[in-house]
């Protein structure tokens, strides 16, 4: 159900609003939903899954990246990070690969390697060449 990225950090593919309390029971704090509504038919809408957390006692955010990633996308994946504490978010997409990419620009505007920020990538089997040229050295 879940890639760890790093201690904090957990990505996958998309979710369903009852999917919310395994997460929760796994410490998932922050839920970040980075697909925008209706990119597939089947997906469940962005509220539903809010109104699921919501109910879980977790913190949701809705940050979708559409066509590529914008800065604003970054700042949002910035706060959602640092919203979440010591505690565990867990953002996803319709694979886990566009959250891991912005995962890695935003970690990589508070300073974390590229080096750090690869090896993490790696290890959940995701490839950060497409944002490389957004990484910090």
């Amino acid at each position: 159900m879940q890639r760890q990225l790093d201690d904090n950090t957990l990505v996958n593919g998309q979710i369903r609003p009852d999917d919310v309390p395994a997460l929760k029971e796994l410490g998932v704090t922050m839920i970040v939903n980075n697909r925008p509504d209706g990119e597939d038919t089947d997906q469940p809408r962005s509220a539903d899954i809010e109104a699921a957390a919501r109910a879980a006692g977790v913190e949701y955010r809705h940050v979708p990246i559409v066509r590529g990633m914008g800065p604003s996308d970054v700042e949002a994946m910035r706060e959602a990070i640092h919203a979440t504490g010591d505690g565990k978010m867990f953002a996803f997409c319709r694979t886990g690969n566009r959250s891991t990419l912005a995962w890695a620009v935003a970690k990589s505007e508070d300073g974390v390697s590229r080096e750090e920020l690869n090896r993490c990538a790696d290890q959940a089997g995701f490839d950060l060449g497409p944002v490389a040229h957004l990484l910090r050295t």
